[in-house]
């Protein structure tokens, strides 16, 4: 028997896609977001412990600070943009020093924060694998919703980001 996912016509309908239910559009344009995230992170998680050899919360770190200038940023920074808090990311920062991927230091003119960064290793590994990565997301996301939402997501993103605090 085939895969689901090698049959996207055959995949069950987000229930939250048809309207008409109680929900406003508001509400129901939350669940596909969640199932279209669900759905990516799925896909993700074996293909991240295959390529980089890191569990799916840490690639999220790394994701963060690939994005950074090469001094990192601050791990009470980190915990608020993965919703974290900060013991479990304290941990999670740990096995990503040990593995050689981040290095931490105290934060300039603050001996209680921590900024982490990421390492060389690091920036070749992601580098290694973005294409995988990327062709991952852009199948799991395809699964879910079709090109124009996927389009208009993508734009809506930038302004999401921009009201952030």
């Amino acid at each position: 028997m085939a895969a689901d996912h090698e049959h996207p016509a055959e995949l069950p309908e987000c229930p939250s896609l048809g309207g008409g239910g109680l929900l406003p559009a508001e509400l129901r344009a939350w669940m596909l977001l969640l199932a279209a995230t669900g759905a990516v992170e799925q896909r993700l998680r074996s293909v991240v412990k295959e390529t980089l050899d890191v569990s799916h919360d840490e690639f999220l770190i790394l994701c963060l600070l690939a994005e950074q200038p090469r001094e990192g940023l601050r791990m009470t920074r980190i915990a608020e943009l993965l919703g974290r808090p900060k013991t479990r990311l304290t941990y999670q920062i740990a096995c990503l020093q040990h593995a050689g991927l981040v290095t931490r230091k105290a934060a300039c003119g603050d001996k209680r924060g921590i900024e982490v960064a990421l390492t060389d290793k690091a920036r070749r590994h992601i580098q290694d694998a973005s294409a995988t990565l990327a062709e991952t997301v852009g199948q799991a996301v395809g699964h879910v919703i079709g090109p124009e939402q996927r389009e208009a997501l993508c734009a809506l993103i930038p302004e999401l980001a921009d009201d952030t605090p």
